[in-house]
């Protein structure tokens, strides 16, 4: 099933030149190759999924190779990336016997999606047979492809720092390029005026703010606890996550497609957080505010979006309809019409 939010990991942001340096624009390079090679180490070491046959964990990377590098070419931001990996995974089982294998990742690039990447787990030749390569092979490989997506975020957010700077007026140009190499997902950012998003980013980007319903056959305080724990929430989205549910707690869920911060909590009442698809421009968040009514025998979910770019205000409600509302029904059991 495709996941909310995917598409090409390459995403261009188009920005307007100063107008005192229209004609001064220049292509310049940051090689990601050094902090990209430490970062996805970083990630994958220490990896661990257990079931009742054992456990196992990544205790070595021993290969990460390839390139990354981002190009700002007249205020765009374009990325390529392209690694070979190859990681040592040691299993032991509740007898306490030791295994060994091999992971191997040849195709994590930036033209292919992270639902196509190939995760190739083995055991050691010598090692005799165990459920725990099959582990490894289900769980483990779903746990690498989370990390895997992780960094394809981080790389667009952390290491982009300063990247692209305001303009003079603080607002961008919107202008459709085309790319000859794979295909290309652009976030296209508007001149036109319009509500500013909530976080200050330097930029400007027209955005547009809308209101969803939806009732459920559950108590609020039920419903709110679906938010926060980190179990249900990968249970209702079935793809690994990670969810600290406090305020100023960070979430990141749908192999890294989606994630933000939690801001404000009010137990069974309320929940605020900054949110965001990974290609939306860098450090753009929307503010999602969450309201748990009661109505007796159900729930009335009233979410507020405010500061969503207003190229993806249709995405943004189909994905939460779909990737949040019915599907929390459809594994919680909360079914109730919709309105």
């Amino acid at each position: 099933m495709a996941k909310w939010g995917e598409g090409d990991p390459r995403w261009i942001v188009e920005e307007r030149a100063d107008a005192t340096n229209v004609n001064n624009w220049h292509w310049t390079e940051r090689d990601a190759t050094n902090w990209s090679s430490d970062k996805l180490k970083a990630l994958l070491l220490g990896l661990s999924v257990e079931n009742e046959e054992g456990s196992c964990e990544v205790t070595e990377v021993s290969k990460v190779e390839g390139e990354a590098s981002i190009n700002n070419r007249k205020g765009k931001l374009i990325f390529f990336y392209e690694w070979n990996l190859k990681a040592t995974w040691t299993g032991k089982s509740k007898a306490g016997v030791k295994y060994q294998g091999t992971i191997e990742v040849p195709n994590l690039s930036d033209e292919n999606d992270m639902e196509d990447l190939d995760i190739s787990v083995s055991l050691n030749k010598d090692e005799p047979e165990t459920p725990l390569t099959s582990l490894m092979k289900t769980k483990g490989a779903e746990k690498i492809r989370e990390a895997l997506g992780s960094y394809v975020g981080f790389l667009k957010t952390e290491f982009t720092q300063g990247m692209i700077l305001p303009t003079a007026n603080g607002v961008a140009k919107h202008q459709s390029t085309s790319q000859s190499k794979a295909k290309q997902d652009k976030t296209q950012i508007s001149s036109s005026s319009s509500t500013t998003a909530p976080i200050n980013t330097g930029v400007k980007i027209p955005t547009c703010k809308f209101s969803i319903r939806e009732t459920f056959l559950t108590s609020p305080a039920d419903l709110y606890r679906v938010f926060l724990n980190q179990e249900m929430v990968q249970a209702f989205t079935h793809a690994p996550a990670t969810v600290d549910g406090e305020r100023g707690g960070k979430f990141r869920l749908l192999e890294g497609n989606v994630f933000g911060e939690f801001t404000e909590l009010i137990p069974d009442e309320k929940i605020v957080m900054k949110w965001r698809y990974n290609n939306w421009p860098c450090e753009h968040y929307a503010t999602i505010t969450i309201h748990f009514l009661d109505r007796s025998s159900e729930t009335e979910l009233k979410v507020e979006c405010r500061g969503v770019p207003d190229h993806e205000e249709e995405r943004t409600k189909e994905g939460w309809k779909r990737y949040y509302f019915e599907a929390i029904k459809q594994t919680f059991g909360y079914g109730a019409r919709l309105f």
